[in-house]
């Protein structure tokens, strides 16, 4: 008798549609449990990169993945210029696009719309 040779698990799309939903809402949540969640949903974001090959979702993961470094750059920029005043401003400001960022995307992935890439 011959065993079968097992096949992979393949995980429905639907299931990735989910997890990106969930890795928005922990950015989100970053704001309110001191960034701890952010660096969860980071890290997730770079695990299951490879995994997803659903170009609109794989749209959001860059989209976050992006909105992520780009935040942190100039939050720390804004961070280091409080000294001279200016740096308010800048957290303000960044904040602001964070959260724009993160409202725009997730209200893409539930209408199951991609999110732009540069060129």
């Amino acid at each position: 008798m011959t065993n079968p040779t097992p096949t992979p698990v393949v995980q429905p799309q639907n299931n990735h549609r989910q997890l990106t939903i969930i890795m928005y809402a922990l950015y989100g949540a970053g704001y309110f449990l001191g960034g701890i969640t952010t660096i969860i949903a980071i890290i997730m974001n770079y695990i299951k990169r490879s995994e997803i090959t659903d170009p609109v979702l794989a749209s959001h993961i860059t989209w976050q993945i992006r909105t992520f470094w780009i935040t942190l750059g100039v939050a720390i920029l804004g961070a280091v210029t409080t000294v001279i005043i200016i740096g308010f401003p800048i957290l303000i400001g960044i904040c602001i696009w964070n959260i724009y960022r993160l409202v725009r995307g997730l209200l893409a992935v539930l209408d199951n719309k991609p999110m732009p890439t540069p060129k």
